[in-house]
C-alpha cells in the first residue's frame, strides 16, 4: 500500500528537460513492459525511476532535473505570490497527473490517471505509491476522519479509502443509471459530497456532445442532481463557510456560482467569474478550467490553459500563476500550508506563497 520509492540524486540542469525526460521514461516503461510508472521525487531535487527499466537510472542521472531549478519567475500577485517567485519542477515522468490535495498534516496526495495510481509525498517530501488499481482516480479530497474521497472516472463511481486501504463505494448510479466519470468531488461539514460527472469526450480535446451533470451525495446516501446545463463541469469546491458551490466549465470562459441551501441543494445559478485567456475550442472560445482550490482568505484557485487563475470572494480577477504547460489541477500543502501544487500532464510543481491554504479543510 505505501510502498516508498528509490531516492536518486540528480545534477541541476533546466527545467525545459522535463518533457525529454519523460519521454525517455516513457520509452522504458514500454520496452520493459512492466507496470506504469512509479516516477517520483522529492521536492528539494530528488526523483525516484520507474520499476522495470533500471537502465533509465542511468540516463536520468546523465539528463538529469533538480526541482530546484526554477524556469519561470512570477509577476506579483498581492498577497498571494512575491514578484520574481520561481516555480519549480518537483517531478516528471508521469502519464496523466491531477487530484492533488494536502491533508493539514503536511501530506500531499495526487492521483496519475492512466496509470491507476495515487502517489503520496510525506511531511519529509519522501514519495511513494499510496494506491494501486484505482479504476481512473482523479479529483481527490481528504476528509477530517482520514478518509482520502476520490472520483473514479474508470469505475464510474466515488469512493472513499481508508487509512488502511480499504475502499468503500458512495456513489455508483443516479435513477438507476450508472454514472459516467466522476471528475472532481468537494466534500462538505455535514457528510455531503459535491461532484461533476462530465459526459464522454467523443474524440480527444472534442467537447462533449451534450452538457455534463453535478450532483450531491447526501449525508444519507441519496444522490441529487443539482445542474445539468453546463457544458462539460469539472473542478467544483465550496466557500470557506459553505455558502457557495464553485463550478469550472471546461468548455466555457466562466466559472459559475450557486447559493447552497439547507439541504444541500442548490439555487441561483451565475456567472462567478470569467476567465482570462481563454483558447479556441470545438464548440468556441474554452478556458479549460480544471481543478480549484481555496486559500484562506477565500480566493478561488482556478487550473486553466493560460495558468493558475486566482480569483477574489466577489469574482474580481486577482492574477494568474503562470506554468510551462496546461494546469489541470491545483492545491497547498506543505509545512504551514504556503506552497501551493500544480498538476499538468507529465509534472507536478510547486511555487512558494503569501497565502495560505483554508483553515480546518484539505482543499
Amino acid at each position: 500500500m505505501h510502498r516508498s520509492l528509490p531516492r536518486i540524486s540528480l545534477d541541476r540542469y533546466a527545467a525545459r528537460w522535463v518533457n525529454l525526460v519523460s519521454a525517455v521514461a516513457r520509452i522504458a516503461v514500454l520496452s520493459a513492459r512492466s507496470a506504469p510508472k512509479d516516477a517520483g521525487n522529492q521536492p528539494r531535487g530528488t526523483k525516484g525511476i520507474s520499476r522495470g527499466a533500471p537502465w533509465l537510472v542511468l540516463m536520468l542521472g546523465t539528463v538529469a532535473i533538480s526541482g530546484q531549478d526554477s524556469f519561470r519567475l512570477q509577476a506579483e500577485i498581492p498577497g498571494v505570490i512575491t514578484e520574481g517567485t520561481p516555480l519549480e519542477v518537483v517531478v516528471g515522468g508521469f502519464q496523466g497527473l491531477e487530484g492533488p490535495v494536502g491533508a493539514l498534516d503536511g501530506v500531499l496526495y495526487f492521483s496519475d490517471i492512466p496509470a491507476n495510481r495515487t502517489y503520496k509525498i510525506d511531511a519529509k517530501g519522501m514519495m511513494s505509491v499510496w494506491r494501486e488499481n484505482t479504476n481512473g482516480a482523479n479529483g481527490l479530497f481528504m476528509t477530517k476522519d482520514g478518509r482520502l474521497l476520490a472520483a473514479e472516472g474508470g469505475g464510474h463511481r466515488i469512493v472513499a479509502v481508508t487509512a488502511d486501504g480499504r475502499v468503500m463505494p458512495l456513489a455508483t448510479q443516479f435513477n438507476g443509471q450508472p454514472l459516467r466519470a466522476p471528475n472532481d468531488l468537494i466534500a462538505d461539514n455535514k457528510g455531503g459530497i459535491y461532484f461533476t460527472d462530465p459526459a464522454p469526450r467523443p474524440a480527444p480535446d472534442v467537447a462533449p456532445k451534450e452538457p455534463g451533470n453535478v450532483y450531491y451525495l447526501t449525508p444519507n446516501g441519496e444522490v441529487l442532481l443539482l445542474d445539468a446545463q453546463i457544458q462539460r463541469p469539472n473542478g467544483i469546491t465550496l466557500s470557506l463557510d459553505e455558502k457557495t458551490l464553485y463550478v469550472g466549465n471546461t468548455e466555457g470562459e466562466f466559472v459559475y456560482a450557486f447559493d447552497v441551501q439547507p439541504d444541500g441543494r442548490v439555487a441561483n445559478k451565475r456567472e462567478f467569474a470569467k476567465l482570462r485567456e481563454p483558447e479556441k475550442g470545438s464548440l468556441g472560445l474554452r478556458s479549460r478550467a480544471d481543478g480549484m482550490a481555496l486559500d484562506a482568505a477565500g480566493r478561488l484557485y482556478v487550473a486553466t490553459a493560460a495558468g493558475i487563475q486566482v480569483i477574489d470572494s466577489r469574482g474580481g480577477h486577482v492574477g494568474i500563476i503562470r506554468v510551462p504547460s496546461v494546469a489541470r489541477n491545483v492545491a497547498f500543502g506543505g509545512p504551514g500550508r504556503r506552497t501551493l501544487y500544480m498538476t499538468a500532464l507529465e509534472s507536478l510543481y510547486k511555487v512558494p506563497t503569501l497565502s495560505q491554504g483554508p483553515p480546518g479543510r484539505s482543499k
